[in-house]
């Protein structure tokens, strides 16, 4: 059975190329009894509906991720409880926190990355078969480091994921790099894949960026939704873009968008525990539909969702690159 993903058609005279869910957000900060916000979360197709890792801090704000499951891909019930984690290749599962979750599937389970608290925050990694058990392995990373996000097939036999090396705080830097793994325990071949912009040429990503989305293959390469961070007046203000990496050297950047796709400009993007902020963490795309619905946090509070055509989107960064 298809999983028909969640979409709505392009409001009358809208001009961009990607466009927000009217009855958005779809998840409320307190869609659990414990929870503070619930944002930064991620989605995937199981078993004829969906499954989803979500990021909910509590009310002492203690950050953690939990699963959850809806029929169509809007409604969704999160689990009262985090998930517990049990030893997978380690028995290292040592964990202060857990937040930014990304899921994708590859070859016979379902792999969680997010980010974790191991002196520092670095990227955790761990599988599920049924997302009722959770199986953690080795931190991919020494800290510090965000924004893991795996590829959905191997590489050239190896598995690949992104990430942002940082530092222990909200660092006003950041770049993209890609990383290689024989076997999902130990990670080499650190390459750069994106930087950030000169304020002159892109300034909404001129600060910091980071991967966003799990990419998926189009006929140009591996579209992936990221980050852009720049830091204004008042504050910093994170807005979403596209960029399309080669098929077999994902390292390589064949377009990348001079302007954002989407940057906060409704109430719950802009007003939230912390403002100005659109952080996209999944995809559900239907390629023969050409459709995509994209998943980001929205001012670090609610879940929101926004839709898009992928051959709208791939020639919109093709024309739009820099």
């Amino acid at each position: 059975m298809k999983n028909e993903i969640p979409w709505q058609d392009k409001p009358e005279g809208c001009t961009d190329v990607i466009w927000r869910y009217s009855a958005n957000p779809i998840i409320k900060r307190d869609a659990i009894p414990t929870s503070n916000s619930i944002f930064n979360s991620a989605v995937i197709p199981f078993n004829g509906g969906f499954a989803g890792v979500f990021r909910c801090d509590n009310k002492a704000v203690q950050m953690n991720i939990f699963a959850g499951f809806s029929d169509n891909g809007i409604d969704w019930k999160i689990n009262e409880d985090p998930i517990v984690m049990e030893s997978g290749n380690t028995e290292m599962i040592d964990s202060d926190y857990k937040y930014d979750p990304r899921v994708t599937f590859i070859e016979d389970r379902y792999w969680i990355t997010w980010c974790n608290g191991y002196h520092g925050p670095t990227i955790g990694i761990a599988y599920t078969f049924n997302f009722k058990e959770f199986f953690q392995c080795e931190n991919a990373f020494l800290p510090f480091n965000r924004n893991g996000v795996l590829f959905p097939e191997k590489i050239n036999g190896k598995y690949a994921m992104l990430s942002r090396p940082s530092d222990n705080g909200h660092t006003a830097f950041g770049d993209i790099f890609i990383s290689y793994s024989p076997d999902m325990k130990y990670w080499g071949e650190h390459r750069n894949v994106m930087k950030v912009t000169p304020f002159e040429e892109s300034a909404w990503q001129c600060t910091k960026i980071g991967a966003g989305s799990v990419p998926f293959l189009t006929d140009e390469g591996w579209l992936m939704f990221y980050h852009g961070v720049i830091n204004t007046c008042n504050g910093f203000r994170y807005a979403m873009g596209a960029a399309i990496l080669d098929k077999n050297n994902p390292d390589q950047v064949k377009y990348r968008t001079k302007p954002y796709l989407l940057t906060p400009s409704v109430a719950y993007e802009q007003i939230g525990d912390v403002p100005n902020v659109i952080f996209p963490c999944a995809t559900l795309q239907d390629i023969e539909q050409d459709k995509v619905a994209m998943y980001y946090g929205a001012a670090d509070t609610v879940v929101a969702l926004a839709f898009g055509r992928i051959s709208k989107i791939v020639k919109f960064t093709k024309e739009n690159s820099l």
